[in-house]
């Protein structure tokens, strides 16, 4: 109890207690959300992004598998008739799946073992321990599509799932954001060429990168899929992770 209280607490602090966050964070959402537009949280944690979406005046769908995030989450936005709390994951098909949970650091509780396997040859991660595991309910990007409507905007980040979620989703959205982790490269690259078929019915997406939690575009001008691929190739040596966001060239 006291390990979980620690985990949640630790998170808090991460996305509520940063000075300058939220401000970054409205800037940099504001490119793509207006007041009244929909944003999926694809693994919505403790809420940091709800708070931001919702401050810019967007409707929020947060999809959140972890018991002790999603207590937060009700806490903090339950009585908001503008956000939908959505127990579980998302991924390729509904069902169930199998959560490995990090309760001392829940921010990388992952359904991927291959993206365990991969990051745990990373120091950053060598004192994370998976250390429980839980069986969640899991739906797909169409069906939250289907029963909230299409988003303007969609981050998904779920440590090494990312792939699967894009899979669950058969049309082009406006514009979205997948996690980067560099010692899970493969992962990224995948999600990548998910996103580039997505946009091929619709012109296309172009790209760009964040590193971690800066909230900053690391590029001035948006990239097309063979320019971030250089970009991921040459952060990969540097460890540091970040977000890829994507937005339909059509949206310029």
């Amino acid at each position: 109890m006291l390990l979980r209280a620690y985990g949640i607490a630790r998170s808090l602090l991460m996305y509520y207690g940063v000075p300058g966050r939220h401000r970054r964070a409205s800037r940099l959402y504001g490119e793509f959300l207006r007041p009244g537009d929909l944003a999926f949280d694809i693994g919505a944690h403790v809420g940091g992004r709800v708070r931001v979406w919702r401050h810019l005046g967007a409707r929020v769908v947060a999809v959140e598998p972890q018991p002790d995030c999603l207590r937060v989450l009700r806490l903090l936005y339950g009585r908001d008739d503008e956000v939908a709390i959505v127990p579980g994951a998302a991924g390729a098909k509904p069902g169930r799946a199998q959560l490995a949970l990090s309760t001392a650091t829940p921010t990388v509780s992952s359904m991927s073992q291959d993206w365990i396997r991969s990051v745990t040859t990373d120091r950053s991660f060598a004192r994370v321990r998976w250390d429980r595991t839980l069986d969640i309910a899991v739906t797909t990007l169409d069906d939250l599509i289907g029963a909230h409507g299409e988003p303007a905007f969609c981050k998904i980040d779920v440590e090494g799932f990312e792939a699967d979620v894009l899979a669950g989703l058969t049309r082009p959205v406006r514009a979205l954001s997948f996690e980067y982790v560099p010692s899970a490269h493969h992962a990224a690259l995948e999600a990548l060429r998910h996103v580039e078929r997505l946009g091929e019915a619709a012109g296309g997406y172009v790209y760009n990168y964040s590193p971690i939690e800066t909230m900053v575009f690391a590029s001035p001008r948006w990239l097309d899929a063979g320019e971030l691929r250089s970009r991921l190739e040459q952060i990969r040596p540097r460890g540091r992770s970040g977000d890829v966001y994507a937005r339909l060239r059509a949206s310029l």
